[in-house]
Order: structure tokens, then C-alpha cells, then sequence
């Protein structure tokens, strides 16, 4: 994508592909951060206790149950993580169900495993939400369910109640549910589940987190995963294989973060909703563009129906207005009409050059 933007000004550019924050870290994060720059020793295969306990206590208050720091994996980012996971879950020859549009990285980890990503289609007119009559019948045969939410591409947000229904189809069915919450720091306050208060949800549920968001560090990669029981020790070989240990200079920043900083990203939060806002108007402006779906970091947009597909489109706003997002089809097939906006790196004065660029 960014190369067909090439012979752009930098300063012309409005690149909306990737979703990463547009404001720095917290300072004082960035001062611990150096602090920690001499901790160079390995460290625990499951991350530093004091990371996994700041987790734990702040997942069992988020969603109203007991989380133990036992249960907490620390990972290099949540990509990683979820690579973990799958190899924990899902060897090669495995089906594995993605919700589409999916999120990229998923459909690519699997192949690279040697597993089948098995496309379950979710439609505009449902607010890309999944429909549990029509997903039952696609469960079957299938190592494990993925789910994120708030999602990416599209934004959309699966009710507390629709996660549980979900959770209850994959349990009677075998299937495990890996659900994906990179995005859960622009939620509302309040639980997005209630999936951990079930006592058996180590025996079929496995919860992946992201700090790049939240935190403002994608560049240290630090995720998480939240698991238990036979998964757990299985995850422990895997990390030990993969990575080793995460690394440990952000753990310790993060460790006091994660308390500290809850104010912070609660403002966060509410920019992000500013800048969503600001999306909203500016395609409203556009007649024949569709904003099919708005939330967390990304609006998914639909190409004016009578006009080329999505992936010309995305070439031709690239080359010729240096505005670089990114074609449906990344996000898995039927995905023809639709582009993905991340608006998460733009302030609302950038955000308001869309009409012109899209006209």
C-alpha cells in the first residue's frame, strides 16, 4: 500500500493504515522505561511476577472474578501470542474458524502453522456481528473459534450477551474459544463479559491482551495471554520454545502502569471517541460512501456501489491523493466493496481532509 503513495511528499501523505496511537506514552512510563533499560538477565518463560500479578488483579476487577497471576502469560506482543496459542491448539492440519472480514495476521499465522483459517462470514446488515444460528452449523470439526473484539477491521463490538452465547456453543461443542481483546481499553467502564465467571472456563477459553494500544508501546511488544489448567502447561513448552522469556525492561514499566494509569486511559479514551466522532462526519459528507461500521480504532467504509471495487480504489486514492488505506480483500473474501480506515493516528484536523481526498 505504501508503495503506491511513493512519489508523495511525506507531508502530503495521510496514511490511515495502521492502528497505533497518535499521541506519545504517559511520561512517567517513559521514564520507568528507561530506568528498567539495565535489566538484561532472562527472566520467568511466563513473565515477570509483578507484570502477572498487576494483570490478574486488574482482570478479576474488570470482569468481576477471581483471575490468578498462575493464569497469566506475559508474550512479545499479542501477534506472538496468539502464534502461541494456535500452536498449543491447533497443529498443522487443524481448522481453525476466523470471523471475516478477519484480522490479517490470524488468517497468515495459521497457514504459516500449516492449519486452514475457515472463513465465517459476518454481514453489514448485522453490524458484522455473528449470527449464532448460522455459526452452530460451522463449529463442527473445527480446533477453536477467534474472535476480537472490539474488532478489527470493522470496530464492531460483541455484546456481553452474545459473547456468552458464543462461549456456550463452542463448550457444547468442543471447540475452543480463543477471544482476542487487543482493543477492550476504549470499552466502556464495566465488565465485556462474563465468561470468567464460569469455573470451568480454563478447560475451553483462552484470553489474548495487548499493552501497544493501551499503553502507547507498540514498539516494546508486550502482550498477554490468560489461561489455565492442561493449556496452560502446554503454553509454557511453547513460549519456552518461541521466546524464551518476554522482555523484561517494559514488564517493569508496565508493572507499575497498569494501577497507575487506569485515569490515563480512560482519557485516552475518550480521544479516541473525538476522533471517531470526527470520521463519522467527515464521510457523512461524501454522498454514495457508506460507513457500514464505527468503533475502537477503525471505521470500515464502503466503496460508492457504482464505482470500481475496493482494491482499485485503495490504489487510486493512494496514487493520486496520497491517502493510503487498506483494501477489504486483506481482511478475507467477500470483503470486494470495503475499505478500513484507522483514524486511531489522526487528529480531527487531518480526519477532515477525507472529503476532499475520497471525492
Amino acid at each position: 500500500m505504501r508503495s503506491w503513495a511513493a512519489h508523495h511528499a511525506a507531508e502530503d501523505l495521510l496514511d490511515l493504515t495502521q492502528a497505533v496511537p497518535g499521541y506519545p506514552a504517559h511520561p512517567e512510563l517513559l521514564h520507568r522505561l528507561a530506568l528498567a533499560a539495565g535489566t538484561t538477565a532472562y527472566g520467568a518463560i511466563d513473565g515477570d511476577v509483578a507484570l502477572r500479578e498487576a494483570v490478574a488483579t486488574e482482570t478479576s476487577t474488570r470482569y468481576g472474578a477471581i483471575v490468578t497471576p498462575e493464569q497469566v502469560a506475559i508474550t512479545g506482543g499479542c501477534n506472538l501470542a496468539f502464534a502461541m496459542v494456535m500452536a498449543c491448539l491447533a497443529g498443522p492440519g487443524a481448522r481453525v474458524g476466523l470471523l471475516t472480514p478477519w484480522f490479517f495476521n490470524h488468517e497468515m499465522t495459521l497457514t504459516i502453522q500449516g492449519a486452514t483459517a475457515v472463513p465465517i462470514p459476518c454481514l453489514a446488515a448485522d453490524g458484522f456481528m455473528p449470527d449464532p444460528a448460522r455459526l452452530a452449523p460451522l463449529l463442527d470439526g473445527l480446533a477453536a473459534l477467534v474472535l476480537v473484539s472490539p474488532n478489527n477491521p470493522t470496530g464492531a463490538i460483541y455484546s456481553p450477551a452474545l459473547l456468552h452465547e458464543l462461549a456456550l456453543l463452542c463448550r457444547a461443542r468442543g471447540v475452543w474459544l480463543v477471544l482476542d481483546e487487543t482493543y477492550r481499553d476504549l470499552l466502556p467502564d464495566g465488565p465485556p463479559h462474563d465468561l470468567f465467571g464460569d469455573a470451568d472456563w480454563p478447560e475451553h477459553i483462552v484470553h489474548l491482551y495487548s499493552f501497544s494500544k493501551a499503553y502507547c508501546v507498540p514498539g516494546h511488544r508486550v502482550g498477554a495471554v490468560v489461561g489455565g489448567g492442561a493449556f496452560r502447561h502446554a503454553l509454557l513448552r511453547v513460549i519456552d520454545s518461541y521466546q524464551i522469556c518476554p522482555a523484561r525492561p517494559a514488564q517493569a514499566a508496565l508493572a507499575w502502569a497498569v494501577p497507575a494509569l487506569a485515569e490515563w486511559r480512560a482519557g485516552n479514551r475518550a480521544i479516541m471517541a473525538i476522533r471517531a466522532e470526527a470520521t463519522r462526519a467527515a464521510v457523512a459528507r461524501l454522498p454514495g460512501w457508506q460507513l457500514d461500521s464505527l468503533g475502537a480504532y477503525f471505521a470500515y467504509l464502503r466503496v460508492p456501489d457504482d464505482g470500481p471495487d475496493a482494491m482499485e480504489v485503495a490504489e487510486r486514492l493512494a496514487v493520486d491523493r496520497g491517502l493510503i488505506l487498506l483494501p477489504g480483500p486483506f481482511f478475507g473474501p467477500g470483503q470486494e466493496r470495503h475499505l478500513r480506515l484507522a483514524f486511531a493516528n489522526a487528529e480531527p484536523a487531518l480526519l477532515a481532509e477525507l472529503p476532499a481526498r475520497l471525492a
